[in-house]
């Protein structure tokens, strides 16, 4: 069966991407590069915000067509499968396997019915089920911790997604070590909430202890992703400080920097709070690398309170900051209960906020000019005369691929900063990888 997979989202789709790849490929699946190659098409979805589910709707429309012309089963799966707006979508482009988050290790049945099935259930075996080590890569995902807790009000994980549950730190420690033996070299913990890790299964260990013992397996980079300031621990700071694998660098969403916003969001902690973890983490790595979430827009936010947001911004002096105009979602309280901002008054804020943030990036990135960076480099940028990667920090960078002939981990000097990379020559590497150096 001659099968093509697309991902939309976050990282944890990838990752349950890479865990459904393997499981078609135990099932001999041959993988193609294109959908008009595919005698099946699986659609990995998100729901978060509008842009990417009309993207599938989009999607959804071309494969119908290819449908009336030849035999081709579609798939999907993901958070919008999980809703009953992914539903409709489902039955209206005759979707044939529709599968929600917690249901991915139902593939193989899926396909033996030969028949339309449709799973929406958490699978308690999800939790318990270690993916294979993708080969040829240096850089993995690791998921630690499904689901939330959380009820932002303008979220809709907590339904896609389902409550909390951790993997039983013995999973986890395995998946790592295999990734180690296959060349691994940087692993990024998954989770909606990785530093809620623990709490709901008792004996297991918090994040902070699981960030050490994962530290001890010897992978050079370990980075996690996402992080909620309520959770964000003085233990978890102290475990970062002292796990050397750790890198200097924190994903820490505040979304908005005025309180009345916050407590409209369910964000469940104040500016004063989330600035108590930044000088947290700030006194005990002085040279941590900061990002962050912001949406802007939210209903109900005054310029007043956009004001507070900016404020913020110059008070942290965020490294670099995704930010998005709110968009309301269907099922979400924030859809059901607030009215929507004017159109053009999240855009024009959102530029201002965007001006904000390229100022800052760009004087973060000049402190690290003359500075010796390691980089792990992944293949060749779009201007194929360089290699590109990234820092410890997550910094984008570009070096010669003269001197980067091969994916690996080198020692950079940093020449050249602009607000959205750095750019550097190699001063040495450290066991540079043996895959051939590959096109962007």
């Amino acid at each position: 069966m001659k099968t093509h997979i697309i991902t939309y989202g976050c990282q944890m789709n990838e990752y349950d991407t890479h865990l459904v790849k393997s499981e078609l490929a135990s099932l001999g699946a041959e993988f193609v590069d294109t959908w008009q190659e595919a005698d099946f098409v699986l659609v990995n979805t998100c729901a978060v915000r509008g842009k990417p589910v009309e993207k599938v709707r989009s999607l959804l429309g071309e494969l119908r067509k290819e449908k009336d012309k030849r035999d081709l089963m579609v798939g999907m799966m993901g958070c919008l499968a999980q809703l009953e707006e992914g539903q409709q979508i489902a039955r209206k482009f005759g979707v044939d396997i529709l599968l929600g988050p917690g249901a991915l290790t139902e593939i193989g049945k899926a396909l033996e019915a030969k028949s339309r099935f449709w799973e929406l259930s958490f699978r308690e075996e999800l939790a318990h089920h270690l993916p294979p080590a993708p080969q040829g890569q240096l850089s993995a995902f690791v998921s630690i911790i499904r689901g939330c807790n959380h009820h932002c009000t303008y979220c809709i994980v907590p339904t896609t997604r389902g409550p909390e549950v951790s993997r039983h730190p013995d999973l986890i420690l395995r998946e790592i070590e295999q990734l180690k033996a296959a060349g691994v070299v940087e692993v990024t913990l998954l989770g909606q909430n990785v530093n809620s890790y623990g709490n709901d299964q008792p004996g297991f260990p918090k994040f902070a202890e699981l960030l050490r013992m994962v530290g001890q397996i010897g992978i050079p980079r370990i980075k996690f992703t996402t992080s909620h300031p309520v959770n964000f621990t003085d233990e978890v700071i102290r475990a970062m400080a002292e796990t050397p694998q750790v890198c200097e660098y924190i994903h820490l969403p505040v979304q908005s920097g005025s309180n009345r916003v916050l407590r409209r969001m369910g964000r469940e902690y104040r500016r004063e709070w989330y600035l108590d973890r930044i000088r947290a983490i700030r006194e005990a790595m002085p040279e941590v690398v900061l990002s962050t979430d912001i949406i802007v827009g939210f209903p109900g936010e005054t310029e007043e309170d956009f004001q507070e947001t900016l404020s913020l911004y110059d008070q942290v002096g965020y490294d670099s900051a995704y930010m998005f105009i709110y968009s309301p979602r269907p099922g979400t309280p924030s859809y059901k209960h607030f009215q929507d901002l004017p159109r053009e008054v999240k855009v024009e804020r959102l530029q201002r906020l965007i001006e904000k943030q390229k100022q800052w990036s760009y004087q973060q990135n000049q402190r690290w000019v003359g500075r010796t960076l390691e980089v792990l480099v992944r293949g060749a940028a779009k201007d194929d005369s360089y290699a590109e990667g990234h820092s410890r920090g997550n910094h984008p960078v570009l070096v010669p691929a003269s001197q980067a002939p091969r994916p690996g981990l080198y020692q950079v000097v940093v020449k050249q900063a602009t607000p959205h990379m750095l750019l550097g020559e190699v001063v040495g590497a450290e066991e540079p990888a043996t895959i051939p150096l590959m096109m962007a």
